[in-house]
Parts: structure tokens; C-alpha cells; sequence
């Protein structure tokens, strides 16, 4: 029986969702093609219809999860008022406890780092696109120049959110983020008041 473009279609996008989730709870190195494409309820023989390889579909995964994240940064408040609210949400309890629903850059980054170069450079352009929807936030006449500093924010943010997902200590932990949220919120008042 042949299925029609949009089904394939359709069946594509299910692994790269799935895919997306459980790469970032379980990594690149530790996502299989075969536990990738059962998530998605289908046989390993059905990967190569939709991927030319694993590597393939990680670029499609964290790219898919990226612009996800754009969308969900689309649903707070405009502005200065918005990035705040950004940070907070980003750096708390229920994000550390489900990476799965998460940042990819926070689950994935120092595997994509070693990922090959297309990999890298899907990861790139999505995540430049995410900082820039931040920099008009923060800087609606000229996002270009907000550019670095909300790297910055954003890197610290990363790293924060990992370090607390990796302490055994769970007040620890919670201490962490709630000093990253007051270190990410004390750079952008100096920077951008």
C-alpha cells in the first residue's frame, strides 16, 4: 500500500518530535536509531525513507526543538518586561526536572559541539534566530547591537541550568538557579536598564 505526501509527511514530523524528546532526555550518543524510531511507532527499515542518516535527523530534531522554543518565547510579554519572565521560567525547578520538554542547547550542547559540521551549523542559524528574537526584545530600534549581550545571557543561562540538573544535592540545586536568575537579571539591568 503507498501513502501519499502528506502522510509521509506527517510520519516524518513524529520522529522528529519524538526524536527531539528523547534525544534531549537521553543525548545523541544515547538515542539509537531503532529506540528513535520506536518512539515514533514505527521499524528501523522506515528510517531511511525519511533520513539519510542519524546525523540527518539530530540536525532535524534540534532545529525542530529550537524553533519550538522561538514559539514558546513568542507567548510572554513584550520587552524588557517578557526577557524577565524568560529567565525566571528558564531557570526554574520544572524546567531542570524535564529536560525531555525542554532547552535543547541545555540537554544537547556539549554533544553537538561534536556533532559534524551541517549539524553545527543547523544548531547555529536556529539558535541565532532565537537570540535575535530576544535582542528585539530588548532592543526593538536596533536588535544587531543586542546581539552579544543576550549570547552572553543565554550562555549563562545554559550553564546554570545544567550544573543544576547535575548536583545530587537538591537544595543545592535550587540555590543555583535562583542565583542565576538574579546573575542573568543583573546583566541585563546593567546593560539594558
Amino acid at each position: 500500500m503507498r501513502y501519499g505526501k502528506e502522510h509521509k509527511q506527517a510520519t516524518r514530523q513524529r520522529i522528529i518530535e519524538t526524536a527531539g524528546r528523547r534525544l534531549k532526555r537521553d543525548g545523541i550518543d544515547g538515542s539509537g536509531v531503532a529506540t528513535l524510531m520506536k518512539d515514533a511507532g514505527l521499524t528501523n527499515g522506515a528510517f531511511y525513507a525519511h533520513f539519510e542518516s542519524k546525523e540527518d535527523l539530530v540536525a532535524t530534531a534540534v532545529t525542530d526543538q529550537l524553533n519550538g522554543q522561538r514559539e514558546w518565547l513568542a507567548t510572554f510579554a513584550p520587552g524588557r518586561e517578557g526577557v524577565d519572565q524568560i529567565v525566571r521560567a528558564y531557570l526554574s525547578p520544572e524546567h531542570r526536572d524535564h529536560p525531555e520538554d525542554g532547552c535543547p542547547s541545555a540537554a544537547l550542547l556539549d554533544e553537538i559541539g561534536r556533532c559534524a559540521e551541517p549539524t553545527r551549523q543547523a544548531y547555529t542559524g536556529s539558535v541565532v534566530a532565537l537570540i535575535d528574537d530576544i535582542a528585539a526584545r530588548l532592543a526593538p530600534h536596533d536588535p544587531p547591537s543586542a546581539r552579544t549581550a543576550t549570547l552572553g545571557v543565554y550562555a549563562l543561562m545554559i550553564g546554570t541550568l545544567q550544573l543544576s540538573r547535575a548536583l545530587a544535592d537538591r537544595q543545592l540545586a535550587d540555590d543555583v538557579l535562583e542565583q542565576g536568575v538574579r546573575n542573568a537579571v543583573t546583566v541585563l539591568d546593567a546593560t539594558y536598564p
